[in-house]
């Protein structure tokens, strides 16, 4: 694997990373310690009972929230998950939404939670994360 090009736009760096187009993720927006994805479901991304994976809902949670914390610091490093709690509270089906907030900057880490809703407005899942800021590769 290799890390995304030095060149690319560091506020878009998002949609270069190859995990992010694979599950087809879109950021809506990324400023000021907030951020938002969304993403359609797709039968790729189904669990045995026909509700997205939850391993995706953990992705999503994530991206969310290094997303707010990357925007946090102007997109001037990139930030890695060091811990994430989630809780899924309801089956995830449609087009899902993650929202995601820095709850305290940090120095070093930031501390986020994030939310992702269905369709209808419902809460599928939250999570709270801590995020180590490092430099860019």
């Amino acid at each position: 694997m290799k890390p995304v090009p030095a060149d690319t736009d560091r506020q878009n760096v998002f949609g270069a990373v190859p995990f992010i187009k694979l599950l087809g993720v879109r950021r809506e927006f990324s400023e000021g310690g907030r951020a938002r994805v969304v993403l359609a479901e797709r039968a790729e991304l189904g669990n045995v009972v026909g509700t997205v994976h939850g391993g995706v809902l953990m992705a999503l949670l994530d991206v969310a929230m290094a997303s707010a914390a990357v925007s946090q610091r102007g997109f001037t490093c990139t930030a890695v998950s060091l811990n994430i709690d989630s809780s899924f509270l309801a089956p995830a089906r449609g087009e899902l939404t993650a929202d995601g907030e820095v709850l305290d900057p940090g120095d070093d880490i930031a501390m986020c939670r994030a939310t992702i809703t269905d369709s209808r407005g419902r809460v599928v899942a939250q999570g709270l994360g801590s995020f180590r800021y490092i430099p860019y590769p």
